[in-house]
């Protein structure tokens, strides 16, 4: 199995399954093509998110505002998953999620030799490097399930492949929480990790320290707590804890990031109503 994963759009993705498909017959599964253009940090949530729910795969994820310049290409072992991606940081925190833990998690870079194209690295570089690693691992494994020692060692035997010393990584931040005598939360200071489509705003900040409440104030302004969207009236303003795991600042049948005036990399507040002001 391949996953593609890029912020393209429609049809470069067509021209890497084309290159993928005249070097193996792996299984080609999409998981996104529309992600926000150019950002490798939301690609990084994403993925993060998403990868853990595959099988063992090889997974292209290209999205690469340096395409053309000097980062490297980068392939990343974790656990008996493979990631193919740009040397941006977008590897790395689905790599930390998809390994039992950092220790599993090894990084080589590809050796390119005159792509066809400076703008199209997805086609020239990254697929066919997906490619010819899910061929190799299909003859090391005979096609059975893939386990991590064979993961890393069809990669170290690859020639174009070596070992990358320092890949660049993509760090979420952790909220600052403050805490009472009694050790009860008083403020959860967090920050915008993405929005998705429907325009709901998640944030770093854990599920755990909302759920249970019936209203919290989100930079000031008291907001209902609920668990799903259809407890506040259609248009209506709520918190609730998203399939991530993280605080959403949403609107019933609307758009949280309009409602509350939020956007990626953005600080919010959350203060418990219990908490006097």
């Amino acid at each position: 199995m391949i996953t593609l994963t890029s912020d393209f759009g429609s049809p470069y993705p067509a021209a890497m399954k084309g290159v993928i498909r005249r070097h193996t017959a792996a299984e080609l599964i999409d998981v996104a093509h529309d992600l926000p253009r150019g950002d490798p940090r939301a690609a990084a949530f994403w993925l993060r998110f998403v990868l853990p729910e595959f099988p063992p795969a090889v997974h292209c994820a290209v999205v690469d505002p340096g395409v053309g310049t000097d980062r490297d290409a980068l392939v990343v072992r974790a656990g008996a998953h493979v990631l193919v991606a740009p040397d941006n940081g977008l590897a790395m925190p689905p790599a930390r999620a998809l390994a039992a833990d950092e220790s599993d998690v090894e990084a080589w870079t590809i050796a390119v030799d005159d792509p066809a194209s400076e703008t199209f690295h997805g086609r020239d570089v990254f697929a066919p490097t997906a490619a010819r690693i899910r061929a190799a691992l299909d003859e090391a494994t005979d096609g059975e399930s893939l386990d991590a020692d064979a993961v890393a060692e069809t990669l170290a035997g690859m020639d174009d492949l070596s070992p990358a010393s320092d890949p660049a990584d993509i760090r979420f931040p952790e909220p600052t929480v403050e805490r009472d005598e009694g050790d009860e939360v008083t403020a959860v200071d967090g920050e915008v990790l993405a929005i998705d489509r429907f325009g709901n705003v998640i944030t770093n900040v854990p599920g755990d320290l909302v759920r249970g409440r019936d209203w919290i104030r989100v930079d000031g302004d008291l907001t209902p707590v609920a668990e799903t969207f259809g407890a506040v009236e259609p248009g209506e303003r709520l918190v609730t804890v998203g399939s991530h795991g993280y605080a959403e600042c949403d609107v019933n049948d609307g758009r949280g990031d309009g409602a509350f005036d939020l956007r990626p990399g953005d600080s919010v507040r959350f203060v418990p109503d219990s908490v006097s002001l």
